[in-house]
Order: structure tokens, then sequence, then C-alpha cells
């Protein structure tokens, strides 16, 4: 069975890292479901490098235990607010994350 990532985590989100980058950041509020997800193995900087179409090595990927958390951190394709930027604050970039499938 595998369920997306939208229905079992407590957010997902992104946010400005600066006007150059934008960090992603997926966290759990029960640390049972947290350690599950974390054994499949999916949430991994390769995946994150895919969703956004960027080379692996150009992921900051950071899994953070005691926040039941990750966190990654990519170039923006257009600095903040520059001439075609449509998402100043970086606070729509998240969309690509929920539909991740997880098999528990």
């Amino acid at each position: 069975m595998t369920t997306r990532l939208k229905d079992i985590a407590k957010a997902c989100k992104s946010k400005n890292a600066g006007p150059f980058h934008v960090t992603l950041d997926i966290m759990f509020d029960d640390a049972a479901l947290f350690e599950r997800v974390r054994a499949t193995g999916v949430i991994r900087p390769e995946l994150i490098a895919s969703l956004y179409h960027v080379p692996v090595e150009q992921v900051q990927f950071t899994e953070y235990r005691p926040a039941l958390a990750w966190k990654a951190t990519i170039a923006r394709r257009i600095p903040s607010g520059a001439v075609g930027d449509t998402d100043v604050y970086g606070a729509q970039q998240h969309a690509p994350l929920l539909d991740i499938e997880i098999p528990l």
C-alpha cells in the first residue's frame, strides 16, 4: 500500500532562504510515522533533485530526527523579486512534495 506525503505529513512547506534559494520542509508530528517513512528511504536528495529538475549536487539536504523533519535547500530559477518571478516569497514551491508516494 502506498500513500501520498500530503496525507501523512504534518506539514510540507517552502520559503525563501535568501533571494537566490528556496528551502523545502517536510515535517511530522508522530515519531513512529516519521521513522516508518524514514525507513522507506524515499525522501532523499535524489528525489528532491528529480522533482525540482536540479543536479543532486545542488541539493543541500538535512534529515533532522529530533524535529521529525527533512529540509532541502535548492537554488531558485529566478531570484526573488526579479522580473518574471511569480512567487516572491517562495511559499508555493512545495507543491511537488505533496504527491510523493510513500510505501507504508
